[in-house]
């Protein structure tokens, strides 16, 4: 069977504010060390998918230069390979991409001329870790025109934001998409499967008539087609939904369990590599609970925190319940408590950064 993998990583989110100023969320860095793309790129390469092309428009600078030529997932190849779709300029004119749909339409080429038979699109700021061929055996033994992946969702979830969903044995009735009283907690994740041919039917019955969007075409059809729950249990979330989801995110990697799910289940997540020395920590260090990632040198304090590759912590310093991202420094006697440090933010000494109500945000660069 020969699935051609989409990934939707064009766009960004205002409430993300500062962290994706000059990277699309699907760049965004988590756990130390890998971008918010790697899971779901990981997942299809995982699933045998060896075609996979990323729709990116916003900001693509950092996604393109973390993803290259695709080597560290095995893309770099002859046949199929890693393919990145960005908005271009033709005789026609130019145009950016309208929606969801609007981009897989533009791009119609890489479905026309491959040799796959199904497509499986998936959203590149999504973190999760699943086995896709779980999905292609209940979509056949279903008998399903389309698969959705939807999840019952827990009270740490804002329901209003996310597309809920009724389901009758396995068979998608409704959709409605960020309710202001949603009626259930079964949410759409934002994973379709379906034949090659039926997407690019609906893309040319519907998308040239100017509905732009992915789900609104599939929620037309549910009258019409067989368009079918696969229900997802494992850990999920959606780092577009702001700073404070983004830093649950990166907290939840603390969890024992949550790690041995993301990073030991349904093989690995594979990341661009750099060849930086294993973390160093002095003497006078005091760690706990925390990931300490490659590069970097802590003398100082650090609780429930996460660092990224390269963070120097001097001695002295004290560093809770925060992420803080590459090559950051926190130099003597500074306190940085409940923030988000973006990459190479200088805290000088006895600066303190601490949040309280809100977390505390640094964009790149920033010195305090």
């Amino acid at each position: 069977m020969r699935i051609l993998g989409l990934i939707l990583a064009g766009g960004h989110s205002e409430s993300l504010g500062p962290l994706v100023s000059k990277r699309a969320s699907a760049a965004l860095p988590v756990f130390g060390k890998y971008r918010a793309i790697d899971f779901t790129l990981s997942n299809m390469v995982n699933a045998g998918i060896r075609k996979v092309g990323v729709l990116t428009q916003y900001n693509p600078r950092s996604l393109m230069d973390h993803l290259g030529s695709g080597k560290e997932w095995d893309l770099d190849r002859k046949n199929g390979g890693l393919f990145i779709l960005q908005p271009y300029v033709s005789a026609e004119g130019s145009y950016w991409y309208k929606g969801t749909a609007d981009a897989i339409f533009q791009n119609m080429t890489i479905l026309r001329r491959g040799e796959e038979d199904y497509v499986l699109i998936g959203s590149g700021d999504h973190i999760y870790k699943i086995d896709f061929t779980q999905v292609f055996n209940f979509h056949f033994s279903t008998g399903a025109d389309i698969t959705l992946l939807v999840k019952y969702l827990d009270e740490t979830y804002d329901l209003t934001k996310y597309g809920i969903v009724q389901m009758e044995n396995h068979k998608i009735v409704s959709i409605e998409e960020k309710p202001q009283h949603p009626r259930g907690n079964l949410a759409f994740l934002g994973i379709y499967f379906m034949n090659k041919y039926l997407l690019m039917e609906l893309l040319y019955n519907y998308a040239t008539k100017g509905e732009n969007d992915l789900l609104n075409i599939v929620i037309a059809q549910l009258g019409k087609l067989k368009v079918h729950g696969y229900v997802f249990d494992g850990y999920w979330r959606n780092v577009k939904k702001g700073i404070d989801e983004y830093f649950r995110i990166n907290m939840d990697a603390l969890k024992r369990e949550v790690r041995e799910e993301l990073f030991y289940k349904y093989g690995k997540v594979y990341t661009k590599l750099k060849d930086l020395p294993p973390p160093k920590i002095g003497s006078s260090a005091v760690v706990k609970n925390s990931i300490i990632s490659d590069g970097c040198i802590v003398n100082g304090h650090v609780e429930n925190s996460v660092l990224f590759r390269g963070v120097v912590v001097r001695a002295g310093a004290v560093v809770e319940n925060s992420v803080v991202m590459q090559d950051s420094v926190i130099e003597e006697g500074a306190v940085v408590r409940n923030a988000v440090l973006d990459k190479e933010v200088l805290i000088r000494q006895q600066g303190r950064l601490i949040g309280r109500e809100k977390l505390a945000v640094m964009e790149k660069r920033a010195v305090l």
